[in-house]
């Protein structure tokens, strides 16, 4: 369709005549209400933008096992290498308050684990019987993992296990 013509058209319907890929040969266009089509626009521009940072929650025990702590570690890592921000928490509870020090011992240790990873939002604070601490992502170039199970010693791993009870 011509030029002229699709403009002609565009008028007696009360339209605009947009172009949508001006790169195309020959040129694309439409014939919309211009207002409408840069609502659409803004509005699919708006929805690509992924959602702000969530928030994940570490809790922890003052008396936890290493293996334990490993495994939260690990996660925390992996919810910090997605760009959430971690909120890492510390119970007490009973006779448990009577040594904070502990505590505020391991949430250092923590904070330390997850340098690589993180920077510290807010230091630990004690409120109550909980110590909390929230730790927001690195820029992706500056993440380092240290906790995180390669995917080839995972295998190896598997293949051991499969070994032994197959032994048995």
């Amino acid at each position: 369709m011509k030029l002229s013509d699709a403009l002609r058209k565009a008028q007696t319907l009360g339209l605009d005549l947009v172009e949508v890929a001006p790169t195309a040969n020959p040129p694309v266009c439409k014939i919309v209400d211009f207002g409408k089509f840069r609502y659409d626009i803004s509005k699919q521009e708006k929805d690509k933008k992924p959602s702000g940072t969530k928030l994940k929650e570490i809790k922890f025990r003052v008396n936890i096992d290493e293996h334990d702590y490993l495994t939260k570690i690990r996660h925390g890592e992996g919810f910090l290498d997605k760009g959430n921000k971690v909120r890492v928490q510390l119970q007490f509870r009973g006779r448990e308050m009577a040594h904070q020090e502990f505590g505020m011992q391991l949430m250092v240790k923590v904070r330390d684990d997850l340098a690589g990873m993180s920077q510290v939002e807010m230091e630990p604070k004690i409120a109550g019987r909980n110590v909390t601490m929230t730790l927001s992502p690195l820029p992706a170039a500056r993440r380092k993992r240290r906790f995180s199970v390669a995917a080839d010693d995972a295998d190896e791993e598997t293949a051991e296990k499969s070994a032994a009870s197959d032994q048995e």
